[in-house]
């Protein structure tokens, strides 16, 4: 299995290269040149094993010059129980009505992040040594909240390699921040834009492809590489558990072997959702595919008109890590809808970058209505979204979460379809403490942050994970704010290059 670049077709590297290189030279992203497909006797059997396994399985079919032994070290080692607090690392709740909440959240970052920043590291560093790189790799992350945790505490310490996050200044919650900011390791950093995520996206994006930064690392012995979704070692583990979430639903006879599942993904760089594009094409039975927004809809606007335009309002809103107007993963699905057209791509994205708006060809329009459906929600929304299902089935969800609640609830009143459906649980209530206890108790409340843990722990009546228990007296460790015209500067000034 070779990768081609979305912006340059002739480009054909190995997975080990993709993966260290993060993006391609020309800023194009690294796509599989084809999507392996599963049996739905094969997808059956990924119900017997445990989650390390599945992820080894549908690896071997992706990662092709790594060996078995080599994806067993990477799988063994990034998805057991001195990482997750859960035996089954995603678990299925069963809500309501063939609903069902896959969470995605029992890792050490209590996010959904941490199901592929957990075994990047390994991704990356057996990838280093396959392709004999003896240089240090230094790992850039742009983050709306969720990614710039995971991507720190996935690479603490972790020999060979440095890695510098950069978040919105005012576009995370409290929890999120102070995550970021105790971090501990000897090869972190954590600094914050004055700007949006797109801010902080783009900056990142502009130093990877800036050859005289390239340049000076190379001098020093140094490369970049991606921890983001633009990183397809960060999207493959993403696929995962989708195909078990599937295999899961059969095991437990929710559903029968070859009936259609619908899938519900909050987002907002889009890369949650794609990973669930790749599993239906890899062959699980999949109806629809529903995507879901905040009001920062530009998504919800592009899949039903199919004109992109990030030439609007910017909302931060009570679900941060979807406060996102320009969703890199897009262009990986664009790439595979127009069948590797690699020039329709650099135009559509070209007029992104300089224009701020694209809009897609007819028969790609027709390809998006028949994949997808999408809707939105605003804050209130949201929060009702949070009350009703506490209140109904005394479940707790986070603000993301409610979101596709809420999405999934309108579209399920429009359409009428009553197929079974996984929702995406992205991450634990208490990352959003102040939000989900306003929805809970109908009003806001102006107690200290931890407190405010606390009292949701009393209502929700789940366990505070030790990850957010034990931030209460770390000590925070980083306070840099930057203007998003130094963060190149900034990157320099910390590498001493």
């Amino acid at each position: 299995m070779f990768y081609n670049s979305t912006r340059n077709s002739n480009v054909k590297v190995s997975s080990a290269e993709a993966i260290t290189q993060g993006i391609s030279v020309e800023g194009g992203l690294f796509v599989p040149e084809s999507i392996p497909v599963l049996t739905l006797d094969e997808i059956k059997n990924v119900g017997s094993m445990s989650y390390a396994d599945r992820a080894a399985f549908v690896f071997s079919r992706f990662l092709t010059d790594f060996t078995d032994a080599e994806i067993h070290y990477c799988t063994d080692n990034a998805y057991s129980t001195k990482n997750f607090e859960t035996e089954s690392i995603a678990e299925l709740a069963h809500l309501f009505d063939g609903t069902y909440m896959l969470e995605l959240w029992h890792g050490p970052t209590c996010a959904f992040k941490d199901m592929a920043l957990q075994i990047l590291p390994y991704f990356l560093t057996t990838s280093a040594k396959k392709i004999n790189l003896d240089k240090k790799i230094v790992i850039l992350v742009a983050t709306s909240g969720d990614t710039g945790k995971a991507a720190l505490e996935g690479f603490r310490d972790v020999e060979g390699t440095s890695i510098l996050v950069f978040y919105p200044e005012d576009g995370v919650s409290p929890m999120q921040k102070r995550q970021m900011k105790t971090q501990e390791g000897g090869n972190v950093g954590v600094c914050a834009i004055k700007g949006n995520f797109d801010d902080c996206q783009n900056g990142v994006k502009a130093i990877f492809t800036d050859n005289e930064v390239k340049e000076a690392l190379e001098a020093k012995g140094m490369m970049f590489s991606s921890a983001n979704s633009i990183n397809w070692g960060r999207l493959v583990p993403q696929i995962v558990y989708y195909i078990s979430a599937y295999a899961e639903l059969v095991k437990d006879e929710e559903i029968e072997l070859g009936e259609k599942i619908n899938i519900v993904v909050p987002t907002g760089n889009f890369g949650n959702i794609l990973a669930a594009y790749y599993a239906k094409h890899m062959g699980v039975p999949v109806n629809k595919l529903i995507c879901a927004s905040n009001i920062n809809n530009v998504l919800t606007d592009f899949i039903n008109t199919g004109v992109y335009d990030r030439n609007r309002k910017f909302f931060a809103t009570v679900s941060p890590s979807m406060d996102i107007l320009i969703s890199s993963n897009l262009e990986r699905l664009l790439y595979l809808m127009t069948d590797g057209n690699d020039a329709l791509i650099r135009e559509w994205f070209g007029k992104l970058a300089s224009e701020g708006r694209y809009e897609v060809s007819d028969d790609v329009k027709a390809k998006l209505r028949e994949e997808f459906c999408a809707g939105f929600c605003d804050d209130e929304q949201t929060k009702s979204a949070i009350s009703a299902v506490y209140e109904k089935y005394s479940y707790t969800c986070d603000t993301h979460t409610a979101v596709a609640v809420k999405v999934y609830n309108d579209y399920k009143e429009a359409t009428g379809d009553t197929t079974k459906t996984v929702i995406a649980s992205t991450a634990s209530p208490y990352k959003f403490s102040a939000a989900v206890l306003e929805a809970i108790e109908g009003a806001k409340s102006d107690i200290e942050e931890y407190d405010m843990v606390e009292k949701l722990a009393e209502l929700s009546k789940l366990p505070v994970p030790e990850a957010l228990a034990g931030l209460r007296t770390k000590p925070e460790r980083f306070s840099d704010v930057i203007e998003k015209s130094e963060q190149k500067a900034y990157v320099l000034g910390k590498l001493n290059v």
